[in-house]
C-alpha cells in the first residue's frame, strides 16, 4: 500500500477494506505499521472507524464498546503501556453456553472480564469514577475472544487499534443488577478450560478498578464529539494475560458473587 497519489480518507478507506477483508476470508494481511507509512494512533483510530463504517453499511448493529490492554499482565504481554478501544458489534456476540465458531479466526485469545450494562449516557470531559459508578446500571461476567487479521501477534498498539482493538467474539453471563457489588475489585475471577484452571485475576488488575477503564474511554469519546449511551455493554479489559482459544475446548469464567459465562470453542 503506498500514499501517493492518495488522500488521507482514501489511504483509511484502503486500510479498512484490507482489514475487513481478511477477516471475513480467514486469510491475514500485513500489519498496517509495515503498510501505512506514519501510521500513529490518530490514525489508527481513523482506520478503525472505517472499518466499523463498512460493517454498519452491511447490516452490522453497535452493542457497545470493548476496553483493551488495561491490566499489568496484558500491557506486558503486548509491550504496551497505554489501553486501547474498540467497538462491539450484535454479530459478535455468541450466546451463553453456546458454540464460538472459530472457521475464520486466525490467532484466537481469550479472556475473562468484569464485564458492564449502562443505564444512563456517559460522556463529558469531567466524568470520574463517581460518574461511571452512577450510569452503570448491570454487572456481569464476559468471556472476550480477541484475534488479529495479521495472523499473528507480532504488533504494535496501532495495529491493534486499526484492528478494532483485536475485537472478535464475546460472550456475556448473567447480570447482576450494580449496586448489589460493592467492591468490584475485590471479585477473584477464575478461568476453568475444560476441567483445568487455566488463569486467574482480581478485578482491581484492571487500572485498579474494573469500571476505571470507563472514565478514560468515556473521556477519548468526548475528545472525539461522541460518549458512551445508556444500553452500552462496555467490556473494560482482561484481568489476566490472555490464553490461547483451540478448537474442541470448554471455556468458563466463574467468581464469588457473579453468576458463571461459558462457550464451547468449535
Amino acid at each position: 500500500m503506498s500514499e501517493t497519489g492518495r488522500t488521507a480518507i482514501a489511504l483509511e478507506g484502503e486500510a479498512a477494506h484490507e482489514l475487513r477483508a481478511a477477516e471475513l476470508s480467514g486469510l491475514p494481511t500485513q500489519a498496517m505499521a509495515r503498510q501505512v507509512p506514519g501510521l500513529d494512533l490518530d490514525l489508527a483510530y481513523r482506520i478503525q472507524q472505517h472499518g466499523i463504517g463498512l460493517r454498519l453499511t452491511a447490516g452490522g448493529r453497535p452493542v457497545g464498546h470493548k476496553i483493551g490492554l488495561t491490566s499489568a499482565a496484558m500491557q506486558r504481554q503486548m509491550g504496551v503501556s497505554e489501553p486501547d478501544s474498540g467497538v462491539l458489534l450484535a454479530d459478535m456476540q455468541v450466546p451463553l453456553g453456546g458454540d464460538l465458531l472459530m472457521g475464520r479466526l486466525l490467532a484466537p485469545r481469550v479472556e475473562a472480564e468484569i464485564a458492564v450494562r449502562l443505564g444512563a449516557d456517559l460522556a463529558g470531559p469531567h466524568v470520574d469514577l463517581a460518574a461511571v459508578r452512577a450510569a452503570v446500571s448491570e454487572v456481569f461476567l464476559a468471556l472476550e475472544v480477541i484475534d488479529t487479521r495479521y495472523g499473528d501477534w507480532q504488533i504494535t498498539l496501532e495495529d491493534s487499534v486499526a484492528d478494532n482493538a483485536s475485537a472478535a467474539r464475546f460472550v456475556t453471563g448473567p447480570p447482576v443488577v450494580a449496586d448489589r457489588l460493592a467492591d468490584l475489585g475485590a471479585e477473584r475471577i477464575e478461568v476453568h478450560i475444560d476441567d483445568a484452571l487455566a488463569s486467574t485475576g482480581y478485578g482491581r488488575d484492571v487500572l485498579g478498578d474494573p469500571l476505571r477503564p470507563l472514565v478514560w474511554l468515556a473521556q477519548r469519546l468526548t475528545a472525539l464529539g461522541s460518549g458512551l449511551s445508556a444500553g452500552d455493554v462496555v467490556l473494560p479489559g482482561s484481568v489476566h494475560a490472555s490464553i490461547p482459544l483451540q478448537p474442541g475446548t470448554t471455556v468458563r469464567a466463574s467468581s464469588p458473587h457473579l453468576p458463571p459465562v461459558w462457550f464451547r470453542a468449535r
